[in-house]
């Protein structure tokens, strides 16, 4: 009697064990996610009103733990200008090493766009991955993304990369069409999409250093020596009438003719680490993107950590071009699982897989004592 093994453990699964290798179901939505989606100002429960920001959109988050405490119009598509500069990073930064050398070619830094931020790459000069990174956090350097877009297999292959890393931390609002933020037909993010880059790019250490750092040297075309550069958050290092914020980490400034100006701002204070986003203010005033990013921040921190969050970003996901697809749309607005849930239905998996196991093992076992004897009393082998 032949005996198919797959069959047989297939019919010995149980209703249990067999659903445990299915798909699990998504969770439900976040309820309080849907306040994101509204216009207008929406604020934790209980807490003080925000002070006055008059940026088309804007998002207040604790950075550790995801909760967001205030926000306006976070989902509304806009520009992003230089901001998208840090999705850039999400997605190439993990693929090659900090020591790496490159000589640039004149092909690295061709299609340029007119008006873009430049660091000084020059065609022939080594340089290293860092010193590249280098220049685009600090620079806002077009031509150090679009040389190292190039070592990454040219623009419309980082522009995928791009996209793709959108998708694994769940982004919703972010169209890439640039590299490197220049205005773009058809090109957008919102301040909550750009909070979820950040947060995802601030786990990352390299990430984290790069935006935090205040000065470096960059090296000089034609020969040895190298020149100093200054990152241009004015909130990072204090500058062009703007006062340093105290604890500030970074993260990313930007400014186009379209996007106005934007702004990305971690800072940490007495063990607690916000982030605030800000997308083109209409205030006209010098330094607004840099004034009301301050007044968001502090009143972040006068706000209790254990007020009720409007809304919970995403767990962190991965930085690695190789990390799983990302967790479905609706799914990523549910607030992370407890640990000791996770380790529960880990643990649960693999005894109902031991189980399944075992009984299928115990199946195969009598069908092949049945066969035997079968076989004996026909004179034959199994």
């Amino acid at each position: 009697m032949a005996v198919s093994l797959p069959a047989l453990v297939l019919a010995s699964l149980s209703p249990a064990a067999r659903a445990d290798s299915r798909p699990a179901p998504e969770p439900a939505a976040d309820s309080r996610q849907s306040a994101l989606y509204r216009t207008g100002v929406q604020v934790s429960p209980g807490a003080a009103r925000p002070p006055a920001a008059t940026a088309l959109s804007w998002m207040v988050t604790d950075l550790r733990t995801g909760r967001v405490l205030a926000a306006r119009n976070a989902h509304r598509q806009l520009p992003p200008a230089s901001t998208l500069k840090t999705l850039f990073a999400l997605a190439v930064l993990p693929k090659f090493p900090p020591k790496e050398v490159h000589r640039v070619a004149e092909s690295d830094i061709t299609g340029l766009q007119p008006g873009s931020s430049m660091v000084g790459v020059k065609e022939g000069t080594r340089y290293t991955v860092a010193d590249l990174w280098r220049g685009v956090f600090l620079a806002s350097g077009n031509d150090a993304v679009h040389t190292l877009a190039m070592m990454n297999g040219g623009l419309p292959a980082t522009i995928k990369d791009m996209q793709a890393a959108a998708r694994r931390i769940g982004l919703r609002d972010t169209v890439v069409k640039s590299a490197d933020g220049y205005d773009t037909p058809g090109q957008h993010s919102s301040a909550y999409d750009l909070s979820v880059i950040a947060r995802a790019g601030m786990a990352n250490p390299e990430f984290r250093q790069f935006a935090s750092t205040r000065t470096a040297r960059f090296p000089a075309s034609g020969g040895p020596g190298a020149f100093g550069i200054q990152n241009t958050n004015r909130l990072l290092v204090g500058s062009h009438g703007v006062v340093q914020y105290p604890g500030l980490l970074g993260v990313k400034n930007g400014y186009t003719t379209e996007a106005g100006n934007t702004l990305v701002t971690a800072a940490q204070r007495n063990g607690r680490t916000l982030l605030v986003t800000v997308m083109n203010p209409q205030s006209g005033q010098p330094n607004d993107a840099y004034n009301e990013t301050r007044s968001l921040l502090d009143w972040g921190f006068a706000t209790s950590p254990t007020a009720t969050p409007v809304s919970v970003l995403p767990g962190v996901r991965p930085a690695h071009p190789s990390a799983p697809a990302a967790t479905p749309a609706d799914a990523r607005h549910t607030p992370p699982v407890a640990a000791s849930q996770t380790s529960h239905v880990s643990v649960s998996g693999r005894m109902a897989f031991l189980f399944a196991g075992g009984v299928a093992a115990a199946a195969l076992a009598c069908a092949l004592l049945i066969a035997r004897r079968r076989a004996r009393r026909q004179g034959g082998r199994a």
